[in-house]
């Protein structure tokens, strides 16, 4: 069995797989890494497992130091952290590849195994990361945009008068208060956002239809009213990671 992080600026996505699958999954807050206890959380989502490798991608270099101390001296197995240097099922054609988020490159391997090339994802995190694969499958670049967390959090830590709102879908595109208001401006804003970029990139790519995958917090929400969207996937970067894993460690398919 291997155990799978996937450390983003929010939260740590802890994955248990075999060869074939994602058997489980959990989330933890990144910022317990450097308090001890995502070390205790992490111990404890795989207890009573035979755990034989472990693979991390990770946006956090404090906790990727952390992480890989914890690995080599309370785990004692193999670990892995994904970078360009190690990707498996895709090239990378990129200027300073090492600058790429590893978690972007895991989603361009999920993504290829899973829609062939040219593909596209969407990755609703902190951030919202464009990430694409061209036609001869490889990874070329994105785009990366504010997520809608940071913009409404920005938009209440920046003025007096704006309430902190929690996203979800508006009733309608005309705020009747400023907490519709602000709804409105996010989701319906974002979407148009998404879908001018998706229309862009299809055309950058010279292909008349691109397969795009949405995953990440808000990829639901998000996915419902855009058809562009082919599907929905929450935990594609951890199917990417462990798609690389498996490759490195030829992992039993166990229980």
């Amino acid at each position: 069995m291997i155990l799978l992080l996937d450390v983003g600026n929010t939260h740590t996505h802890l994955g248990l797989a075999n060869s074939k699958r994602l058997l489980r999954h959990r989330d933890i807050l990144t910022s317990n890494w450097s308090r001890g206890l995502a070390q205790k959380q992490s111990a404890d989502f795989v207890r009573s497992h035979s755990i034989t490798s472990v693979a991390w991608c990770s946006v956090v270099p404090s906790a990727t130091r952390l992480i890989s101390r914890w690995v080599a001296q309370s785990m004692g197995i193999k670990g892995i952290e994904l970078t360009f240097r190690n990707l498996v099922g895709v090239g990378v054609r990129y200027a300073r590849p090492e600058t790429i988020g590893a978690d972007r490159l895991a989603n361009a391997v999920a993504v290829k195994r899973r829609l062939g090339a040219p593909a596209l994802v969407v990755d609703f995190g902190t951030a919202v990361t464009f990430d694409v694969v061209d036609s001869a499958g490889d990874y070329i670049g994105g785009i990366i945009a504010p997520g809608l967390s940071c913009m409404t959090d920005y938009l209440h830590e920046k003025t007096a008068l704006l309430p902190r709102i929690k996203i979800r879908e508006p009733r309608s595109v005309i705020g009747r208060s400023t907490h519709e208001a602000m709804l409105a401006g996010a989701v319906h804003g974002y979407r148009g956002l998404i879908k001018e970029l998706i229309d862009q990139i299809r055309k950058e790519l010279g292909v008349q239809f691109l397969p795009v995958v949405a995953t990440g917090g808000y990829a639901k929400l998000m996915a419902a009213k855009l058809p562009e969207i082919t599907l929905v996937e929450p935990l594609l970067t951890l199917e990417g990671l462990r798609l690389v894993a498996q490759a490195q460690f030829d992992t039993p398919n166990t229980l």
